[in-house]
């Protein structure tokens, strides 16, 4: 640039000294060329200053203007933004720190980069780029999305002006910038999001400055405690119907905590006081500086209505509307906090189960909610009756220890029970049991006191409506009892139940027709635990259903092995519980048991008690008749001392009537001999085999053969025998007309077997 400037310089100087030589000669001047070139030099030295500050001036200019570019590209890259310069006419772009496409490209169309612009947003910039050429706006001003060159859309602002017109005023030139505003973008969509989510929320929400005057609400709180929105801005923060004092002890606690939640009562837009929960919570900015206080006003109406109707739910028996057992626990751990004394009354139908499955439950339930409704109007001001589940209600009785009341309540309680109900066509009548404790005497704990008021009704129970205090000698029955079903669960895991077998004996002929299977309770430190002590327990707990399974699988087991020997061709009688009885499956797990062990039904029968059979007739005869069509014989144990209908009698497909042993006690009379003259009479008009159990006395025999009872069993014969015993009693049974192990003496007989 500098030798371009001094070469035309030299060039001006030559150029001038020919000029004026020509000049000279024309001028007839004496010039000669050394003069001129003097003159020329002295031109130049003259005009050299001034060319050297010019050439200086041009460096400096240069340097600033590199600076300047430097500069400027640092603050666009810096910045982020892209520069761009738009040359209309041609089409070209000229970009800076462009980070969508190459920086400088020739474009064709308006605008120039369309082919980038997302194609939602291209009619939105046209029209606003429209509006800049005509002049609308002093500033092209557009977001949009615009492609990278991978792909990648991101939100930009492109903002830009015409600088350079035509003689016409056309646009000829213009600039401008882009810049990447995603983020911006994500950031607003973010907080539209949330100003629509407070917007929309149910709960009254609350925004208050630092030194909470309000700044702004949304509509629910408008909706819930009506208004407009300017009546509420820029007040204190208050809780109309509340003292200042609570409300600075509010406030005092947020900026302690930042945070509090409290439940208060306030007036809605209806001037109905509703239960709320107000919940405030500190807002911080970055530099951890309190900017607000956000206060969410929360209708606490339908939660309180849901939790009293949970609470009834979890603490109110549906069938009865009475406090249920979660309920009694809760009331009675706050009567042991208190020093005062107090009664508890357990109550236990008696038989209800009956009602529920000869009439159904529908009218059971109908049944203990007239019983609820009737006792609950006996009960004194401080007194609650509660259901404690199934047939089973208490009532606490506060402040008393007094024997008299107690007593009497009990009495009144017992009476109200015993009166018929009349439901559905039906006179129901009812009885209980009540066992009652005493606090802080009888136990310190609701566990303990309703522990021992179970047992002393258990007691009561014996007896039959009626009701007992608890004491000493029932706890120690009630840990005995327990004891015992320990015992047992024990035992049948160890495989402690054994099996005895006490014949059956022909009448005229004195030889083996069958025998009775019988289970023995022997434990290894406890020794032998008689039947009469652990059956009764094992009923109750359920536990006689599997050791009635062991019974039946080892009495199968061993007959067959006495079948397969030749020692036996008679059949084992094996004694149903009721809850046997009553299983669902009965018939598939006998049906297993004697596959398992190969032994044909025709040599098992079956035994069942009166009271079995008698609860639901109809059900009975058809699970009768299932084991029946299987070839197993059945027969009815204890027959006469329970409420047998002989309409019924006649439809059970018995083969054997089994006279309970206390009718056989009885032959020493003649009223006693005609009940079981009657019974036996009874059984062969219903072509039924008799079998006379429990049978002692040589003059027991000889009344029986009277009566033509065909079989007898008991300890005139034989004692109940262990697998061994029996298996000698059987191989003497084939050598001797008589076995061996008769016995005539009631030594050590036993009243149960």
């Amino acid at each position: 640039m500098i030798i371009k400037i001094i070469t035309k310089l030299s060039l001006s100087v030559v150029l001038l000294a020919y000029s004026f030589k020509l000049y000279a000669f024309e001028s007839s001047f004496n010039y000669n060329s050394d003069t001129i070139l003097i003159l020329a030099s002295a031109i130049i030295a003259l005009a050299l200053p001034y060319l050297l500050f010019v050439i200086h001036k041009l460096k400096r200019s240069r340097r600033q203007l590199r600076l300047s570019e430097r500069r400027l590209k640092s603050t666009v890259e810096g910045s982020g933004d892209t520069l761009w310069d738009w040359n209309i006419k041609t089409g070209e772009v000229i970009r800076i720190n462009d980070k969508y496409m190459m920086n400088s490209t020739t474009l064709i169309g308006f605008p120039p980069n369309k082919s980038l612009i997302h194609p939602l947003d291209i009619t939105n910039v046209e029209h606003l780029l429209k509006k800049h050429f005509a002049e609308k706006t002093v500033f092209f001003e557009a977001t949009y999305r615009i492609k990278d060159t991978f792909g990648r859309w991101h939100w930009v602002l492109d903002r830009g002006k015409i600088i350079e017109k035509d003689t016409n005023l056309s646009p000829l030139r213009m600039t401008g910038t882009v810049r990447d505003i995603s983020q911006l973008k994500s950031t607003e969509e973010r907080l539209n999001l949330f100003a629509k989510c407070v917007e929309s929320l149910t709960d009254a929400l609350a925004i208050y400055d630092k030194n909470f005057k309000l700044v702004d609400i949304n509509p629910s709180f408008l909706t819930l405690f009506g208004g407009v929105r300017e009546q509420y801005l820029k007040k204190d923060f208050t809780l109309p119907g509340y003292e200042q004092g609570f409300i600075d002890t509010i406030i005092e606690i947020v900026r302690e905590n930042e945070h509090i939640q409290r439940e208060v009562k306030l007036r809605n837009s209806e001037r109905v006081l509703l239960p709320f929960e107000i919940s405030i919570d500190e807002i911080k900015n970055d530099q951890n500086q309190i900017t607000n206080y956000v206060i969410v006003y929360s209708d606490l109406t339908e939660r309180k209505k849901a939790e009293s109707q949970l609470h009834n739910l979890s603490n109110r028996d549906r069938t009865t509307s009475l406090p249920n057992r979660n309920l009694f626990f809760t009331d009675l751990h706050k009567l042991v906090k208190q020093n005062s004394h107090h009664a508890l009354l357990v109550f236990d139908l008696d038989n209800f189960k009956k009602i529920n499955d000869s009439l159904g439950h529908q009218l059971g339930d109908s049944l203990l909610a007239k019983l609820a409704m009737r006792l609950n109007k006996l009960t004194r001001e401080n007194d609650v009756f509660y259901r404690l589940g199934g047939d089973e209600f208490a009532l606490v009785m506060s402040d008393t220890n007094d024997i008299h009341v107690i007593t009497r309540t009990a009495k009144q309680f017992l009476a109200a029970i015993a009166t018929p109900f009349k439901m559905a066509g039906h006179e129901l009548a009812i009885t209980s049991s009540v066992g009652i404790v005493l606090f802080p005497e009888d136990g310190n704990t609701p566990e303990l006191l309703l522990k021992n008021a179970d047992t002393a009704m258990y007691h009561a129970k014996k007896k039959g409506n009626s009701y007992l205090f608890f004491n000493d000698t029932m706890n120690r029955q009630a840990v005995k009892r327990l004891q015992i079903e320990n015992l047992m669960r024990f035992g049948l895991k160890e495989d402690h139940f054994e099996v005895y077998y006490q014949p059956k004996m022909n009448i005229r002929t004195g030889k083996l027709t069958g025998m009775e299977a019988l289970v023995r309770f022997i434990t290894p430190k406890k020794g032998i635990i008689s039947p009469g002590v652990f059956i009764p327990i094992a009923e109750e707990t359920g536990q006689i259903i599997e050791i009635g399974e062991v019974v039946l699988n080892k009495a199968c087991r061993d007959v067959k092995q006495w079948l397969d020997s030749g020692l036996f061709s008679g059949r084992v009688a094996v004694n149903l519980s009721a809850k046997q009885f009553s299983l669902p499956d009965l018939t598939s797990r006998i049906d297993v048991i004697l596959q398992k062990n190969e032994l044909p039904s025709y040599f098992l029968e079956l035994e069942i008690t009166e009271g079995t059979v008698m609860d639901d007739p109809k059900e009975a005869i058809a699970i009768m008749r299932s084991l029946s069509a299987r070839g197993i014989h059945l027969a009815m144990d204890d027959f006469g001392t329970g409420y047998s209908s002989l309409a019924y009698l006649k439809q059970f497909p018995l083969n054997t009537l089994k006279v309970d042993k206390a009718f056989i006690d009885d032959m020493k009379n003649e009223r006693g001999r005609n009940m079981v003259d009657s019974i036996v009479t009874i059984a062969h008009n219903l072509d039924l085999h008799v079998v006379a159990e429990g049978v002692e006395q040589a003059e027991q025999i000889e009344i029986l053969k009277k009566l033509n009872c065909e079989t007898v069993q008991g300890y005139f014969y034989s004692k109940p025998l262990s697998k061994d015993e029996f298996t000698d009693f059987l191989k003497q049974q084939q050598t001797k007309a008589a076995p061996s192990l008769i016995r005539t003496d009631t030594e050590n007989m036993a009243s149960i077997s």
